[in-house]
């Protein structure tokens, strides 16, 4: 009965207590110090109900209460469990103390409707690794005496724990690691989340703890001595950390407070009450809650980087792993060593030299490495040299180009910009760092988000169904794959300016960007294409009706060419996907594939119904193109050059390209053919000009055929003097140029020779092609269609089979044989199966009836 009474009387100074607490918190919004003053609060409290149930308060020999876990490191938070050890010297006594100690302590606590979770060992157990209840060995190492035998405690403190810690260190540190694994898994490993869970969740508090501990238990076993774990993390990561504990202190306590019970999950709606009481910034200040949420997110990205101590322990390994010891990674270089899947730098110093240091990067993208924490280090200590290199270097685009392109660019983008190297590089990307676009749509930051949209393209290399290979298909296709993930990560930072429109702002930014790269004018407006039109395609989707064929038009007008809609695609593609993970539904990824589908076909059948003319519409968009300087002569001379040729024609080359062909033009005169050859990354481009003649496109595509050349793409159009431009692409499968530079010449030679009909292509495609022995490892049905009413002045002949060497010797002979004039061809050669496209007449005109059915006949006869 007395013990009843006393703990009515606890309840009233508890409450009271309790509620000076929260008063304080409230005014002065420190979460640090209302956790300590709880943590006081309950010392006082246990000591008292010890006093009263011993009746003396004199220590009982053998037996103590030791706080655990958050108790016992002085974190209690106003709703948060109270971890007690009731501590016995040896087993024998437990019954009695438990009738006489235990019981009525733990029961007035609990009368005190606090959560107590009370836990029985021996001095013994505490000194063994419990391996089906890790977290009690875990909970251990942030134990407190809190009364009874203090000589008891000591022991625990300091010969049994560190005796256990030393000898169980590897597996501690594994199982710790382990359960931090598991608990991001649950969270899907990322610190964005529309309401996330400050405690548990990635960038949370509990990812703090786990870096405390390990470098506990590093300490441990170096020295035997409990030190301040704060004092153990990294130098370099732990101001920003204690910062941010600070600031997660605050917000866990106002959401304790607030819901008046132990849950720790940030709402939408508590984010906005948070950001209006100013709960962990300066002075309380309020914020808006969006830039509240900003410096949240920059608090757990503080947090989250010390998971680089996680990543240094190794994980458990097979027998067989620990008999054959260690063994360098095959990504390992003369500068990096490779690690367990960390990079480790040979000489820390390496990357202050520009060069290796995005080296380094490209290694995490090529292979999705980690950084080692020294690695880190290195990397920040290096970059006030960079700074003065980037300021100054003229080839910045060519090593970030390589990055971009690789399989896990977006593991190295993060990298880069969780380092500050990103934005070193780029002071607009800045723009976006951290900032939050706060409704129930968008789970990201922006700059997260721009990470996931180049992320969703490169997983589509990963297996999946049906309509991730339709997409693949595109991205596997696409001629300049590097200037579409740069699109990618400029979008948005348009969001970051003072603009009424975001596209707006994201264009004015990426041009500081196009400088620091010195991308060429073709790079710069493909860029520009695609950040002012990447919300175009997205609401022609959710806006017309995509089967209506007016709206398609209106959409292929816009994109102008085959790949422009494609990079168009992909890149809606990745941004709807990018916005949360449930955004690209099954239905939206058809919706735009139909759309796609509709556009690619529409501007295959209508791309010989739009020419250039000098006398119409056209001239004043032919007037800008003429090169200033020109006297009028040579512009007439540009004019009539470009009169007749497919509109695309403007739309797929740059200016310089233009002027480039025109140039070889003029040169025309002094020989029947001019070629210029040039070698691109994974193939050689070939462009000629010369004027039209009978058998003209067979006698190329023979002749490169004869060199063992792979032609891929070829676009084949003439203007209206029967001037020919010819541009293809082939891949040299023997490597023969690659090895042999000088063949180039030799190549070109030939190349005229059989244009002006002294080498016999036939004969020569006879002696060096043979019929195939072997059947084909892939089967292509050949499929061969003509329309006559989707051109107006021509015949479009659409054909796919599979690809072969001399297949468009063929085919472009055949024409030639039956009198036939390709206007414009396109090819195209993927995985095995060529799809091409010819624009037919004869005479000028359209085929007849009887004429389509004998070059169907014929086509099917030799393909």
């Amino acid at each position: 009965m007395k013990l009843e009474s006393h703990t009515s009387a606890l309840q009233d100074l508890y409450a009271d207590e309790s509620a000076t607490i929260q008063k304080h918190f409230d005014e002065s919004g420190d979460g640090k110090a209302a956790i300590r003053e709880r943590t006081s609060l309950i010392d006082s409290v246990i000591i008292e109900l010890w006093n009263e149930v011993t009746g003396s308060g004199e220590p009982i020999e053998g037996f103590c209460i030791a706080a655990m876990g958050g108790y016992g490191r002085r974190a209690l938070f106003p709703y948060s469990d109270i971890d007690l050890l009731f501590l016995y010297e040896k087993e024998g006594r437990e019954e009695v103390l438990s009738r006489r100690i235990i019981a009525p302590l733990s029961q007035a606590l609990w009368d005190l409707h606090l959560r107590v979770s009370p836990t029985t060992r021996t001095l013994a157990e505490c000194g063994k690794l419990h391996r089906n209840n890790i977290e009690f060995n875990i909970s251990l190492l942030d134990r407190r005496y809190v009364c009874g035998d203090e000589q008891l405690y000591d022991r625990l403190r300091s010969r049994t724990l560190p005796g256990m810690v030393v000898r169980e260190s590897q597996n501690l540190m594994q199982e710790l690691t382990s359960l931090a694994r598991s608990r991001h898994e649950k969270y899907g490993r990322t610190i964005f989340h529309l309401e996330p869970n400050i405690k548990d969740g990635p960038g949370g508090l509990r990812d703090y703890q786990v870096a405390c501990w390990l470098a506990q238990i590093v300490e441990m076993k170096h020295s035997r001595e409990w030190k301040d774990a704060a004092e153990l993390l990294p130098i370099a990561l732990r101001s920003d950390a204690v910062k941010a504990i600070d600031f997660l202190d605050a917000v866990r306590c106002f959401l304790h407070y607030r819901q008046g019970r132990d849950l720790n999950v940030l709402t939408y709606e508590l984010q906005s009450e948070a950001a209006a009481k100013g709960i962990g910034l300066q002075g309380g200040r309020t914020a808006s809650p969006n830039d509240w949420m900003r410096v949240y997110f920059r608090q757990a990205r503080a947090i989250d980087r010390l998971g680089v101590l996680t990543d240094e322990v190794p994980r458990s390994k097979s027998v067989w792993s620990r008999l054959l010891g260690f063994r360098r990674s095959p990504f390992s270089t003369s500068e990096f060593t490779v690690v367990d899947g960390r990079v480790f730098l040979r000489q820390a110093a390496s990357v202050e030299d520009p060069e290796v240091m995005f080296r380094l990067f490209e290694l995490i993208a090529r292979h999705g490495l980690k950084l080692s924490a020294e690695t880190e280090n290195a990397v920040e200590a290096a970059l006030p040299r960079i700074q003065k290199w980037v300021s100054t270097n003229l080839d910045l685009w060519e090593p970030f180009r390589k990055i971009l392109v690789l399989r896990h660019a977006s593991a190295s983008l993060r990298a880069m910009h969780r380092l500050g190297f990103l934005t070193l590089l780029f002071k607009e990307f800045q723009l976006i760092d951290s900032l939050v676009i706060r409704d129930y749509y968008h789970r990201y930051t922006v700059d997260e988000h721009s990470f996931v949209t180049i992320e969703n393209l490169h997983s589509l290399t990963d297996p999946g169904g049906e309509m991730n290979r339709r997409y693949r298909d595109i991205l596997s296709t696409l001629e300049h794959p590097d200037l579409l993930y740069l699109s990618l990560m400029f979008h948005d930072v348009g969001k970051g300016m003072p603009v009424e429109r975001h596209v707006e702002g994201s264009l004015e930014a990426v041009k500081g960007v196009f400088e620091r790269l010195h991308l060429d004018s073709f790079g710069r407006e493909t860029v520009d294409f695609l950040i002012e039109n990447h919300l175009r395609m997205s609401a022609t989707l959710m806006r017309r009706d995509i089967f209506d064929p007016e709206a398609v038009h209106d959409f292929a007008r816009i994109v102008g060419t085959i790949e422009h809609l494609k990079l168009l695609t992909l890149f809606t593609y990745a941004d709807i996907k990018a916005v949360n993970p449930e955004a690209l539904t099954p239905w939206k990824a058809e919706m735009l594939w139909q759309l796609y589908a509709a556009t690619e076909n529409y501007l295959n059948r209508s791309v010989d119904d739009q020419r250039l003319y000098v006398a119409g519409e056209d001239a004043r968009q032919l007037e800008r193109l003429i090169p200033t300087g020109d006297d009028a002569v040579e512009a007439e001379r540009f004019r009539n050059f470009l009169d007749g040729f497919p509109k695309r024609y403007l739309l797929t080359h740059s200016s310089a390209e233009i002027s480039a062909h025109y140039r070889m033009f003029r040169r025309l005169g002094h020989s029947s053919a001019e070629i210029s050859i040039t070698k691109r990354d994974e193939y050689y481009e070939l462009v000629l000009v010369t004027n039209d003649r009978p058998f003209l496109f067979a006698k190329i595509a023979g002749t490169i055929s004869s060199w063992g050349m792979n032609i891929l793409k070829a676009d084949a159009c003439a203007n209206k003097s029967g001037i020919v431009l010819d541009i293809l692409r082939f891949s040299d499968r023997f490597r023969t140029l690659d090895h042999n530079p000088s063949e180039m010449t030799r190549l070109k030679q030939q190349l005229v020779a059989a244009i002006s009909g002294e080498l016999d292509v036939a004969d020569l495609m006879k002696r060096k092609f043979q019929p195939e022995k072997h059947p084909p490892k892939v089967r292509v049905e050949t499929r061969i269609h003509l329309d006559n009413e989707c051109s107006s002045h021509s015949t479009v002949v659409e054909m796919v089979a599979l690809d072969r060497p001399g297949l468009l010797y063929d085919i472009s002979s055949t024409f030639a044989e039956l009198g036939l004039n390709i206007d414009v061809g396109l090819i195209d050669t993927e995985g095995g199966t060529a799809t091409d496209v010819f624009y037919i007449t004869q005479k000028g005109d359209k085929l007849s009836p009887s004429r389509q059915h004998e070059l169907q006949a014929t086509l099917q006869s030799r393909l």
